[in-house]
């Protein structure tokens, strides 16, 4: 360990003597408090999160958006994909698909993917980029009309244009880059070509603490996932991520609380007396940094929430979209909402059976639908 590493670890071992022995509720106010940060600008809010998760299910907003209404003041539904070109971000893989500044998105390419394309995909590949750069921005449809590549059998299934399979691999790999959406739909253009991380150690420590400071306070094994799925993100330095997470686990500061250790961001206290959460209610998106770690969800709130939309009808528990109802610092139920001819409608559920009583959660509630009615009303 170099004398800074010695003397950073000295500092923190004689902070954690002096703080107050950690319970799991100064964990789940600690998380709270730093993800549930005071409304600021969109730049500033993507900035501050490191990555805003995408899932392009709409019900009755997509997860980016669900995600940023309570860390955007004024945010409305769609507003990240109309500011999208001006904002500096990228799309792409990172932990997950999702939306990231762009000094992260450089740090994972140019990526070397697990499937090596034969001669005759990257024949395709350079046409394709010839035609995309000629033509600066272009729609899936427009490649498909030049090309013609007809379809080919999707990961579910079902069938696709080889187009879409083409232009997504290219996205993949940093030939393409989405420029912005219409209606959804992807538009690509031409990607320059970048050098290779000079450490990619260093890159992938970089990688793993912007992880870290999204979904922190972690347990231990959630950490060892996160450092995982960089391989999606940075598949071409698979072999660096466990020493990436070794470094990780011997820097950041921890703690052993009801046998399981927990790490977060080096400078942070999760006993501050300034992780105050307020009394008010908030509907987050299954993917939203506060619920995406179920395992976290689990020790934080005594019982098990799951993502159905994609689990059969009879066999789902609490509904298509459930959106986890956070109450104070308790998630005490969810709520499946529905937009239709300008008005919102809500089907609750709760833990407990039933709600709580008194009227402030009440009141609390109908000033979260009410945020979210105007959150969905389009923007003139």
């Amino acid at each position: 360990m170099s004398p800074g590493g010695v003397f950073s670890w000295l500092a923190r071992m004689a902070s954690n003597r002096c703080m107050k022995p950690i319970t799991l509720a100064d964990l789940r106010r600690h998380a709270l408090a730093r993800s549930l940060f005071t409304p600021t600008t969109l730049p500033r809010a993507i900035a501050r999160l490191g990555f805003v998760q995408a899932d392009p299910l709409r019900a009755p907003a997509r997860a980016q958006d669900l995600t940023l209404r309570h860390r955007v003041a004024e945010y409305r539904a769609g507003d990240l994909e109309r500011r999208y070109a001006r904002l500096g971000i990228e799309e792409d893989f990172f932990v997950n698909y999702g939306f990231l500044p762009r000094a992260t998105h450089a740090l994972m390419h140019p990526r070397s993917p697990r499937t090596v394309w034969p001669a005759a995909r990257w024949q395709q590949a350079q046409a394709v980029l010839e035609f995309v750069r000629e033509h600066g921005v272009v729609h899936p449809r427009e490649v498909d009309a030049a090309f013609q590549h007809g379809h080919t059998r999707n990961w579910f299934g079902g069938r696709s244009k080889a187009s879409t399979e083409l232009l997504d691999g290219m996205h993949y790999r940093g030939l393409l880059r989405i420029a912005r959406r219409e209606g959804g739909v992807r538009l690509y253009a031409a990607r320059d070509a970048q050098e290779a991380a000079e450490d990619p150690a260093a890159a992938l420590d970089a990688l793993l603490e912007v992880a870290v400071r999204k979904y922190a306070p972690l347990p231990e094994r959630s950490l060892s996932e996160l450092a995982s799925y960089l391989r999606r993100g940075a598949p071409q330095w698979e072999a660096g991520r466990r020493a990436a997470l070794a470094r990780a686990k011997a820097c950041l500061p921890s703690a052993r609380v009801d046998g399981i250790t927990w790490y977060w961001p080096e400078g942070e206290n999760p006993v501050s007396r300034r992780h105050a959460v307020a009394e008010r209610v908030r509907l987050l998106a299954p993917f939203d940094p506060v619920v995406w770690d179920r395992r976290r969800f689990e020790a934080f709130w005594g019982w098990a929430y799951r993502f159905e939309a994609y689990t059969p009808a009879a066999k789902r528990l609490r509904g298509h979209y459930a959106l986890p109802l956070l109450w104070h610092e308790q998630v005490i139920g969810w709520a499946n909402l529905a937009w239709r001819d300008g008005a919102l409608s809500a089907d609750l559920g709760y833990v407990a059976g039933k709600p709580p009583r008194g009227s402030a959660f009440k009141a609390a509630l109908d000033e979260e639908l009410a945020l979210l009615t105007a959150f969905l009303q389009p923007r003139e």
